[in-house]
């Protein structure tokens, strides 16, 4: 039995830096698709979806063609900045948004959906500005769905495995998270090893669903 804590910290990362990114960048745009009746938002909201049901494999390699070297994003970073985006961390954090950008965006959109429109009408006839409504109106009226998009994103991103492999594969430190640890144990016949990790994970994702339900219950009984 080997064990090694290291995939853990790389994944509790990528986690971090995911979940972040993405309640940043999805919290705008699920402001437009959930409030916006433009015909053009039906197919931009359709594309952010995409990952639910494409093949993590083909996800990953499209992704891998885009930040190579010789890749338009790839190419762009390393001209620019000198960078160099595939097998390294920044590549699993762009890849790992990629994939889990549905599970915040749906969350998000849904606790927007549910905000009473009359609530917004009154902020903003108080004299409030966008703002002051969105934080002082909108997001204490929706903070189970800020939770559940923060849990599912952290737990699917915890469990990523295809897209990570293809572009960041196994750099032990830099891109080896835990569930390439499991899949590296199992191809050694290191089963003991194998059941740590996952059964951490197992864990993780338990208490994950376990404060999400515990929060969505307490929001009921308000």
């Amino acid at each position: 039995m080997i064990f090694d804590p290291v995939p853990f910290r790389v994944s509790f990362q990528l986690g971090l830096w995911v979940t972040a990114l993405l309640l940043v960048v999805c919290f705008p745009l699920a402001w437009i698709f959930a409030r916006s009746t433009r015909a053009w938002t039906i197919f931009v909201e359709s594309l952010t979806s995409l990952p639910l049901v494409l093949s993590p494999t083909v996800l990953g390699f499209y992704l891998l063609l885009l930040i190579s070297p010789g890749g338009p994003l790839g190419r762009f970073f390393l001209s620019v900045f000198h960078l160099r985006l595939a097998f390294t961390f920044k590549a699993i954090v762009i890849g790992s948004c990629v994939s889990s950008l549905p599970f915040m965006m749906s969350a998000l959109k849904s606790g927007i959906e549910a905000i009473p429109g009359h609530l917004l009408d009154a902020s903003t006839t108080l004299g409030k500005g966008r703002l002051e409504t969105l934080f002082r109106v909108a997001v204490p009226n929706m903070k189970s769905s800020i939770v559940a998009g923060v849990v599912n994103t952290f737990a699917h991103t915890l469990g990523e495995f295809g897209v990570v492999l293809m572009i960041g594969g196994s750099l032990p430190g830099v891109t080896k998270v835990v569930s390439i640890a499991v899949y590296e144990r199992v191809e050694s016949l290191d089963f003991a090893t194998a059941h740590v990790y996952a059964a951490v994970l197992v864990v993780l994702g338990y208490l994950g669903v376990l404060l999400l339900n515990l929060v969505q219950r307490r929001e009921r009984r308000r």
